[in-house]
């Protein structure tokens, strides 16, 4: 009697939302809310710029569970956010993860948003939308990278779904739009048109006024499979690899050529 009865899983569910403002002491937090597995922190730091660090307790995502992360920084503030750890997506039978995150930068102000990295692991459904809202002066920098699975461990990965957008908008026009998907077969494909066996990749784009004067050193900052373009006020870099350590090590010099301060505490390299 009791094979016949319907199982339902446990999900999680979690929501973390951090405001910033500028004062005469710099930038303060303003408003933090938090509920569910969501939980947002401000470590002590040595700099003028506080760190904005999320995590998710329930330990990585599957089918079914929700998560959502906020951050606003209002005029003339400055920030940096960024992840504990690694977020992962685990093997799903019912559905897709839904992950949105919503930053917000007003006039004069500026974010560094640098989560580390997400690993998906076989069988993994992850639909994560990341929209960015720019106020018309103001600058950011950005970077996402997915791992396929655990390669020191010898995994492979050879089926996953994955939706990930990343939006940016500046004055509510459409900046950049940044779509990402594998569906059924995608990691299988030996034509060249798929990763050609790189295990891990990253996007980064930094929008300020000066970022087409940055391309030139950091293209010599590029060390795997990558490349780096500038237009219209905004640097691009989107890089392969089989190794996922040799990855996060050139993103770390990249990232730190173009803010010219260390990673957020929370990163290892």
């Amino acid at each position: 009697m009791l094979d016949d009865m319907p199982v339902t899983m446990q999900r999680s569910r979690g929501d973390a939302r951090v405001e910033l403002v500028h004062a005469s002491r710099g930038t303060v937090l303003s408003d933090l809310r938090q509920k569910g597995s969501a939980k947002a922190f401000l470590p002590r730091t040595d700099g003028d710029r506080p760190e904005v660090v999320f995590l998710n307790t329930s330990g990585g995502l599957t089918g079914g569970d929700t998560l959502h992360y906020g951050l606003a920084l209002g005029e003339g503030a400055r920030a940096v956010g960024a992840t504990q750890t690694a977020e992962r997506g685990y093997r799903s039978i019912s559905g897709a993860a839904q992950v949105t995150v919503d930053l917000s930068v007003g006039a004069d102000a500026h974010l560094d948003w640098l989560p580390q990295e997400t690993i998906l692991f076989q069988g993994a459904n992850l639909d994560r939308t990341t929209t960015v809202r720019l106020a018309q002066d103001a600058t950011f920098l950005g970077v996402e990278t997915l791992v396929l699975g655990r390669s020191a461990m010898g995994e492979t990965v050879s089926e996953i779904s994955a939706r990930d957008r990343r939006i940016i908008l500046r004055d509510g026009v459409p900046l950049q739009i940044d779509p990402l998907a594998f569906g059924k077969g995608m990691l299988n494909d030996q034509s060249g048109a798929g990763l050609s066996g790189a295990t891990a990749m990253a996007s980064l784009c930094y929008v300020a006024p000066d970022a087409e004067d940055r391309l030139a050193h950091i293209r010599t900052c590029l060390d795997v499979s990558a490349a780096a373009s500038a237009w219209d006020g905004r640097l691009v870099v989107r890089a392969l690899s089989s190794d996922a350590a040799t990855l996060r090590r050139m993103l770390a010099g990249v990232i730190t050529e173009l803010t010219g301060r260390p990673l957020p505490r929370v990163w290892q390299v």
